[in-house]
């Protein structure tokens, strides 16, 4: 489902459904002991993402290995490797692509359904909670407060590892297309440099099925802005 809205140059891989107790098989022994104090849910969804994060690897050519997390919880990818990976109940993914193709991957999976109460009013701006207002009155049977959430998770996943800052909920404003199933993301601080040029916002895309909404942002690298790609903008999606 999440390369639908992801450009070709990204392999990506997921899972749905429950899972079962012997799938923290697959951890390797520091992984193991990040984990080893969590529950059994945490642990086992801890171990199928990263079981995902593996396959995707491999067919970018890279060997299984651990993969650790560093500050607020940001993969250590391979030299040479961006990626992305999120779970919710019911599903986990990865994206990874080659840093040449994409620089700075982001993407989010929630499950569609309202942000618990008093939530929202932290995680958004009066803008936003204005057109979340007007969609949720046109298209009911998209949890758009969840997928806000779900896209400025994206957007701090694909922030964070350009400048290894915080960005707060409030320091980006985002608009969303409902037909197009797009978002644009404003940065209300200064942005990273990317190729030489300073970004002032990320755009990204969107999908609402299976009972989730899952957001995705492919920012490109230099071998796409080399081939007149505009960095600052999305890749194309998948037909």
């Amino acid at each position: 489902m999440i390369e639908r809205i992801l450009p070709a140059t990204v392999v990506a891989e997921e899972s749905f459904g429950t899972l079962p107790a012997e799938v923290t098989d697959v951890l390797y022994p520091e992984e193991a002991a990040v984990v080893a104090r969590a529950v059994p849910k945490r642990q086992r969804e801890y171990a199928a993402v990263r079981a995902c994060a593996r396959e995707a690897l491999g067919r970018l050519g890279h060997a299984p290995a651990p993969l650790l997390s560093g500050r607020r919880g940001a993969p250590r990818w391979p030299d040479g490797v961006v990626g992305s990976m999120t779970h919710c109940d019911g599903y986990r993914a990865a994206v990874v692509a080659r840093a040449e193709d994409a620089a700075s991957l982001g993407m989010d999976a929630e499950p569609d359904g309202p942000l618990p109460q008093g939530v929202l009013e932290v995680v958004s701006l009066p803008s936003e909670r204005a057109w979340l207002r007007d969609l949720a009155a046109q298209r009911p049977e998209v949890s758009w407060d969840r997928l806000l959430f779900s896209a400025k998770e994206s957007v701090f996943k694909t922030w964070y590892p350009l400048t290894g800052e915080e960005l707060d909920f409030s320091e980006a404003e985002l608009t969303v297309d409902a037909d197009a199933g797009t978002f644009t993301a404003r940065l209300l601080v200064p942005g990273p440099v990317v190729a030489g040029r300073r970004l002032d916002g990320f755009t990204g895309r969107w999908l609402a099925e299976r009972g989730l909404v899952v957001t995705a942002i492919a920012l490109p690298g230099p071998r796409a802005a080399g081939a007149g790609e505009d960095p600052a903008l999305e890749g194309a999606v998948r037909p």
